[in-house]
């Protein structure tokens, strides 16, 4: 399934994620942000479970902006998930 989130805060302005079944992420893309830095989060949670990477990622903060892309990379993961239990 893939599901597009619209950051706040960050310089990315959205993050699409492709998750399977198993509730493993199979890629993310961040649109906009630094290129370099958001390929190699997503390279690093590429075959990770959400609830894994969200443990990882949640609460990272850039530049005193209470979030951070990363931290918005966690929060669209917990809407999937809720998202998926109101299903």
């Amino acid at each position: 399934m893939t599901y597009k989130y619209k950051t706040s805060k960050t310089c990315s302005r959205e993050i699409t994620i492709d998750i399977n079944d198993d509730n493993t992420i199979e890629n993310v893309s961040f649109l906009g942000g630094c290129n370099g830095n958001l390929k190699g989060i997503g390279a690093l949670v590429k075959g990770r479970k959400i609830d894994e990477v969200i443990d990882s990622l949640k609460g990272i903060d850039c530049n005193f902006r209470g979030t951070s892309c990363p931290d918005q990379l966690a929060k669209a993961l917990e809407e999937i998930k809720l998202s998926e239990r109101s299903e």
